[in-house]
C-alpha cells in the first residue's frame, strides 16, 4: 500500500480508535489529569490521542518550551538544500483550539512523584494522575574529548533541530573551496541510527553542487552502522572520492576536538577542518533524570504500556526510554505514544484497551530521489518490546524503486506531522 498522509492517519485510527464512550473512574478532584512533558513525536501524539479519544473526559496539559517545533527528522534534507527550514516547523495551535489541550510553553524543571506534581520554570505547579515524559535526548558530558555544549556554536551538533540546523547549514555554505567537513559520529544507542549517515549524504549532495573539491571526514566509534551497505553503495555512486570514514580499527574510538583551533585529532593524527559536526553520546532528556525514572542514561519501561519500571504512574516515550528492540526514531515515538495514550485512557476512564502493537520505518535520502528504508514490526513481551519481523532496501535497486521510496517518505512526513499536531 502506498504510504501517504491519508493512509498513515487511517492506520493510526484503526490501531487506537475508541470502542466505547469513556466513563470517568472516580477521581475525587474532578476530571482525571494527564500532564505530558515534551511536544515532539512522542509527547504531541500522546497528548492529542488522550484528549481526542477520551472525548473531553481527561484534562490534558502539554508542557513544551518551544512555540514552534522543528522536526529533527527531515532536517538533513534542509542541510542538503532539498527542503526549506520553514517546512520543518509546526505550531501547537490546533492541539489547543480543536482538542482542548492546555499547551503551556514553559520548561518542566521538577517532578514530585509522591505528591504527583510537575513544577515549571515559570512557577507553575501542575497535579497529575498520570505523567507522560517524552523529552527526547540530552548529551553525555565528556563523551567527546574537548567538546561540551558551550562549544556547540563553533562545532554544532544539530541533533536538536532548529537554530543548530541553520547554523550547520550556514557553516557548510561558508566552507572554502576544497575545504574539509568533519563529523564525529556517536556511539550506540542514539537518536535515529541512520541519521548521521543520511547527514553525510546530504552534506555531500550540497558540496557537490557548490564546493565539488571539498572532502568529508567521518570519525566513527562503531564497527558498523545502520544501512551501511546502502550508504556506501550510494556514496561510491554519487560522491566518489569525497567521503572518508575512519572506524574503530583506525582510531575512530580515540577522538579529541579543539573548537578554537578547529582541529580533530583521530588517534594522534591531527586534522585541520573547516566545519566540524560533533554528535556526542546521548542519554534521556534531563527531566527524566530529575523525575528519578532513569537507570543513569535511559528510562526503563514496560513494553505493554510504556509505563516506567520505577513508577507506574509515569510513562516514558520515544528517544528517552529503554524499551527493547525499537530504534530511537520519530516513527517509533509516534507508535509508542498511541499505545501509551490508549493505556492511559483505559486506566483513567475504563474505556477499551487493545493489545499493544508497534511499528517503525526509517527512511534516508542518499541523493536526489535516491531513497532507502529499513523497518520492522514489534510486539510487547514481559521483558521488552520485541522485534517480530523486518525489511530493508536492497543494494542495486533501480532508480524508479528508489524514487518511490523517497516519495513514500514525503507522504509519511506529511502524515506523521498531521498525526502529531492535528
Amino acid at each position: 500500500m502506498k504510504l501517504n498522509r491519508r493512509t498513515f492517519l487511517g492506520t493510526a485510527v484503526a490501531v487506537t480508535g475508541t470502542l466505547s464512550a469513556p466513563m470517568v473512574m472516580g477521581a475525587g478532584h474532578g476530571k482525571p489529569k494527564v500532564v505530558v512533558i515534551g511536544g515532539g513525536a512522542g509527547g504531541a501524539t500522546a497528548a492529542r490521542y488522550i484528549a481526542k479519544d477520551s472525548e473531553g473526559a481527561i484534562d490534558v496539559t502539554l508542557i513544551e518550551p518551544s512555540r514552534e517545533y522543528y522536526t529533527c527528522f527531515f532536517s538533513n534534507l534542509y542541510l542538503g538544500g532539498l527542503r526549506e527550514m520553514n517546512s520543518l516547523g509546526h505550531s501547537y495551535g490546533t492541539l489547543a483550539s480543536e482538542y482542548g489541550i492546555n499547551v503551556l510553553h514553559d520548561w518542566a524543571v521538577g517532578v514530585d512523584r509522591d505528591a504527583k506534581t510537575v513544577t515549571t520554570a515559570g512557577g507553575y505547579t501542575l497535579p497529575y494522575d498520570r505523567l507522560v515524559i517524552s523529552p527526547g535526548i540530552d548529551f553525555i558530558d565528556g563523551s567527546v574529548q574537548g567538546w561540551d555544549v558551550s562549544a556547540q556554536n563553533a562545532m554544532p551538533h544539530a541533533y536538536k533541530a532548529g537554530s543548530q540546523t541553520e547554523l550547520l547549514r550556514a557553516q557548510i555554505d561558508a566552507m572554502p573551496q576544497g575545504g574539509v567537513f568533519a563529523m564525529v559520529a556517536p556511539p550506540n544507542p542514539y537518536r535515529c541510527p541512520p541519521g548521521p549517515y543520511e547527514r553525510v549524504s546530504m552534506v555531500a549532495h550540497r558540496l557537490k553542487q557548490v564546493n565539488p573539491t571539498a572532502k568529508i571526514l567521518i570519525a566513527d566509534p562503531k564497527e558498523k552502522f545502520s544501512k551501511q551497505a546502502l550508504f556506501e553503495e550510494g556514496w561510491n555512486a554519487h560522491y566518489s572520492g569525497m567521503i572518508e570514514r575512519i572506524g574503530p580499527d583506525f582510531g575512530g574510538t580515540n577522538v579529541t576536538v579543539d573548537p578554537s583551533a578547529m582541529t580533530v585529532d583521530i588517534d594522534g593524527d591531527v586534522n585541520k577542518v573547516d566545519v566540524c559536526n560533533v554528535i556526542p553520546a546521548m542519554k534521556a532528556g534531563r527531566i527524566a533524570e530529575i523525575a528519578g525514572v532513569t537507570d543513569g542514561n535511559w528510562a526503563p519501561v514496560n513494553a505493554i504500556d510504556l509505563s516506567s519500571k520505577i513508577d507506574p504512574n509515569i510513562h516514558v516515550l520515544g528517544d528517552a526510554c529503554a524499551q527493547g528492540d525499537m530504534p530511537k526514531s520519530g516513527f517509533s515515538a509516534n507508535s509508542q505514544a498511541k499505545v501509551c495514550a490508549m493505556a492511559v485512557r483505559g486506566a483513567l476512564t475504563g474505556s477499551a484497551v487493545f493489545p499493544a502493537r508497534f511499528a517503525n520505518t526509517c527512511w534516508s535520502l542518499i541523493d536526489t530521489n535516491d531513497g532507502v528504508k529499513v523497518g520492522a514490526t514489534y510486539e510487547a513481551t514481559d521483558e521488552k518490546i520485541a522485534k517480530v519481523d523486518g525489511f530493508i532496501s536492497s543494494t542495486g535497486e533501480d532508480a524508479s524503486t528508489r524514487q518511490a521510496t523517497y516519495e513514500e517518505s514525503v507522504g509519511w512526513y506529511d502524515g506523521i506531522t498531521a498525526d502529531m499536531f492535528g
